[in-house]
């Protein structure tokens, strides 16, 4: 297996160096139903999938991990850091997913025939989509992006796994890139993608990693 090594230097204003991952798979990722804040474990599959997330991790260093509260991303944290020798994650609340509101938990035909409109924009995953009750898409992703900062600023020059989710990784992905909130991106999040980030004064942005 690939390690991943990194040259990360030390110090109180050292950048803190970040690789953020999607959870593992529930069983309503299975059946691509809208989770949000609802808590759904993750299932056999996921399980697995969180093993190998360590496997992948076990020589990059990783100090500590942090995670969404939420029940899937936590599991999975628990899985790595358990794997790794490491204590318990650290919950994060900026990490959760997006809050959908009213349609969290609606299944997909039902939210196809109630309102097809929001049903179309969904499977394009746009972020500009309103929710009712829901988080807008500024509200999202500025909770996001300050809770990166809010872990870089407590952890310079440490590297860290932050375990989180797939529109979480949207956020940060656009933001890396340049991009507009609202773009619809290319490609969606599969369980346990995963992006490194060096966070720091410089602010938020894409780390290169280096094979051994």
């Amino acid at each position: 297996m690939c390690c991943v090594r990194f040259d990360i230097p030390s110090g109180s204003s050292a950048p803190a160096c970040i690789c953020v991952a999607r959870h593992g798979e529930t069983d309503w990722n299975a059946v691509g139903t809208l989770q949000g804040w609802i808590d759904v474990p993750i299932n056999d599959k996921g399980r697995r999938q969180a093993r190998h997330l360590a496997e992948h991790f076990a020589d990059a260093g990783i100090q500590r991990i942090f995670s969404s509260p939420l029940i899937r991303a936590r599991e999975t944290a628990a899985i790595v850091a358990a794997s790794l020798g490491l204590p318990l994650p650290c919950l994060h609340e900026g990490l959760k997913e997006r809050c959908f509101g009213v349609i969290q938990g609606v299944p997909r035909d039902e939210i196809a025939e109630l309102n097809p409109v929001l049903f179309q924009q969904l499977m394009k995953r746009s972020p500009a989509c309103h929710f009712a009750q829901g988080e807008t898409m500024d509200q999202f992703a500025e909770r996001v992006l300050a809770a990166l900062t809010d872990i870089a600023r407590d952890n310079p020059g440490l590297r860290l796994l932050a375990i989180t989710h797939g529109w979480v990784l949207d956020v940060i992905v656009r933001h890396v890139n340049g991009l507009p909130r609202n773009a619809i991106l290319p490609l969606k999040r599969k369980n346990i993608d995963h992006l490194w980030l060096e966070v720091g004064a410089g602010g938020i942005r894409r780390w290169q990693a280096t094979a051994a």
